[in-house]
């Protein structure tokens, strides 16, 4: 690796900041979600932030270097078209933040980004990134709760700063200044802030991510949490790695944790294990949180199912069932692995998650239309015509409705 790269992705990974994913191009939405989103007014107003803990260092130190890269990224983040905007989800999200956060509540920026993989990540400035991955993933608000407390763990024992002083003692003094000078704009770093690669490169030690979970534990539990919230999630991500499509990821602990940014193992988990058994009470408020995100539950497996690793989304679907909710919509998502994926018996298996889709009242349109799809295929013309019929009932404005009404034309000789 060349110096400059090293330098612009060394800059990034000790500022902290989350790394944007290329996805595939979406598939054309046939139908808005089900649900319509929570209005801000749901969501009691919060009172305004208390002042920062911390003053902008020098922008000449190292520390200031940080924070430099870190603004930058948060520039990026602001202007994002994966940013999302919806104001009751993040009015949700500050509050939660802030219950952990303790005297660092002032210093929290959110920013939700609609990326389908596990990641939270805060700054050293405070500019901290919660991608919808982890929000699919979080089963509660007690686990989402314990992750935003380890990410504060981490902003206040101040990792990033340690991280580059270590890297110090191993760099040229060159390399060092480089990477302070970007952060105050006088280097040249450009677009290659977001380069994904860094993931494989650097992150934060084991050392720091179990302090970090110790401090997550503790102002999640302080905060009237499950204690057992944090060991769930990390056991069911290493579970999710388990049940992973790809044999690289199987035989990779970490890439069911944070990119590697933050490695995660099972001592971790038994860590936690043993810490919360010596606690009890707490709550879990899972209704809460299902309610808050519910209305983005439909985008987020879509782009989730993008990702192409039918395992893992089948893992997730598994988690999002588990309590009886959202069933038409968890089963027209079964059905979608098995039409995408196309193994032996998956035709018959999509078939049957779409049936059992159509009989709950959640159902998105679109189950209705791969019914019709088949249907057609199999040459049952009149149950096709009904299909994609109660599909354009459904989604009058569908993206495909011409499409739809063609096909409706040829089914029944132009008769509807």
């Amino acid at each position: 690796m060349s110096r400059a790269p090293a330098v612009a992705l060394l800059a990034f990974a000790l500022a902290g900041a989350a790394f944007a994913q290329e996805l595939p191009p979406a598939e054309p939405q046939a139908a808005a979600s089900t649900f319509t989103p929570l209005p801000a007014e749901a969501i009691a107003p919060l009172p305004p932030p208390p002042a920062p803990s911390r003053v902008r260092p020098e922008i000449s130190t190292d520390e200031g270097g940080l924070w430099g890269m870190s603004e930058r990224a948060e520039q990026v983040a602001r202007a994002s078209g994966q940013l999302e905007r919806d104001p009751a989800l993040n009015a949700y999200l500050r509050d939660v933040a802030c219950g952990v956060a303790g005297p660092y509540c002032g210093d929290i920026r959110l920013y939700v980004m609609n990326r389908p993989y596990f990641n939270a990540q805060m700054a050293p400035n405070g500019y901290m990134e919660v991608w919808s991955g982890l929000l699919l993933r979080a089963e509660d608000e007690a686990q989402l709760a314990f992750v935003l407390g380890h990410e504060i763990g981490h902003y206040g024992e101040r990792h990033s700063l340690a991280m580059l002083r270590t890297m110090r003692g191993r760099a040229n003094a060159a390399m060092v200044f480089s990477i302070i000078t970007a952060g105050a704009g006088v280097g040249v770093v450009g677009d290659i802030v977001y380069l994904g690669t860094i993931a494989s490169v650097f992150g934060f030690s084991r050392e720091n991510e179990t302090q970090a979970d110790g401090i997550g534990y503790d102002h999640a539990v302080a905060a009237g949490y499950d204690p057992q919230a944090g060991q769930r999630l990390w056991a069911n991500l290493l579970a999710e790695t388990r049940g992973s499509d790809n044999p690289d990821t199987r035989r990779e602990e970490t890439r069911a944790s944070i990119f590697r940014t933050h490695p995660l193992s099972a001592d971790r988990v038994e860590a936690l294990t043993a810490r919360a058994s010596r606690s009890s009470g707490g709550e879990t408020q899972r209704e809460r949180y299902r309610q808050t995100i519910r209305p983005f539950l439909d985008g987020w497996l879509r782009s989730d199912l993008r990702r192409r690793d039918y395992g893992q989304t089948a893992l997730i679907l598994d988690r999002l069932s588990a309590h009886g909710e959202d069933l038409g919509l968890v089963e027209y998502y079964r059905g979608e692995i098995n039409r995408l994926r196309r193994a032996e018996g998956d035709r018959e298996r999509a078939l049957e998650h779409y049936t059992n889709a159509i009989a709950q009242p959640d159902a998105p349109p679109a189950a209705w239309r791969e019914l019709g799809d088949y249907a057609a295929r199999d040459g049952r013309n009149v149950e096709a015509a009904g299909f994609f019929g109660a599909y354009l009932e459904r989604a009058p404005n569908a993206g495909d409705r011409a499409l739809i009404e063609a096909r409706l034309a040829q089914l029944t000789g132009g008769e509807q």
